[in-house]
């Protein structure tokens, strides 16, 4: 009772003391369930976690054999929009790899927000600490051979497959779709929206579609874009 006395002395009222504790009820249960659901489908299907890997909401996995999935130390994948703070969540995080050899790495500390990337027969590396931010799509893939057009549907064109690379503590805006082939600098920050289609260099501001490069960022000031 003196906790709660002393709490309304400062100004906070019932109503705040019950929004609050449903808050962290629904965090805590999340990230309890999510993490333990992500540990045994990882476990089962031979999936590798880092320690301190955390889920909140349920993340999808699909490892084709030979295929490789690692997720570092103290990664955080954010699957639920009870836990997403910037806006809604399309959907869950999405780690799909397709073929032998296709691999999917992300980076100590990275944080995903609804991110679905799919590696088909490369590789997608996302670096230490990197920031991705609700719904972006990353691929290594068209998924079709552009030309000739009546072949679409049924050729799949892996000899265009190509590496991804994000780098460390880059940061991805919201609704960002990272095409095949590109290359994101360390430190970089992406604009919500963009479409990368080529390499944004390290430290730098990109934005737009396609995404180019706006300036150089300087660690003594904020961002404008």
């Amino acid at each position: 009772m003196e906790f709660f006395r002393k709490a309304l002395a400062r100004g906070l009222t019932p109503a705040n003391v019950a929004s609050w504790a449903s808050l962290e009820a629904m965090r805590c249960f999340g990230l309890a369930f999510g993490t333990l659901r992500l540990r045994l489908k990882a476990g089962l299907l031979g999936v590798e976690l880092g320690p301190g890997v955390t889920a909140h909401g349920p993340v999808g996995l699909l490892r084709w054999p030979g295929g490789r999935i690692r997720i570092g130390a103290h990664a955080r994948l954010i699957s639920s929009w009870r836990r997403a703070t910037a806006c809604a969540l399309a959907w869950p995080v999405r780690l799909r790899v397709f073929g032998p050899g296709a691999l999917i790495d992300i980076g100590e500390g990275a944080e995903l927000s609804g991110t679905s990337i799919t590696a088909r027969s490369t590789a997608v590396r996302v670096g230490r600490g990197a920031l991705i931010a609700p719904n972006c799509v990353i691929v290594d893939s068209d998924f079709h051979a552009p030309w000739p057009p009546e072949a679409r549907a049924t050729e799949p064109g892996l000899e265009r497959d190509a590496p991804v690379t994000i780098g460390d503590h880059a940061w991805l805006g919201m609704q960002c779709i990272v095409l095949k082939g590109v290359s994101i600098g360390e430190g970089a920050i992406v604009g919500a929206g963009s479409v990368v289609t080529r390499d944004i260099p390290p430290r730098t501001l990109a934005a737009g579609a396609p995404a180019h490069v706006i300036r150089q960022l300087d660690p003594g000031e904020g961002v404008h874009a």
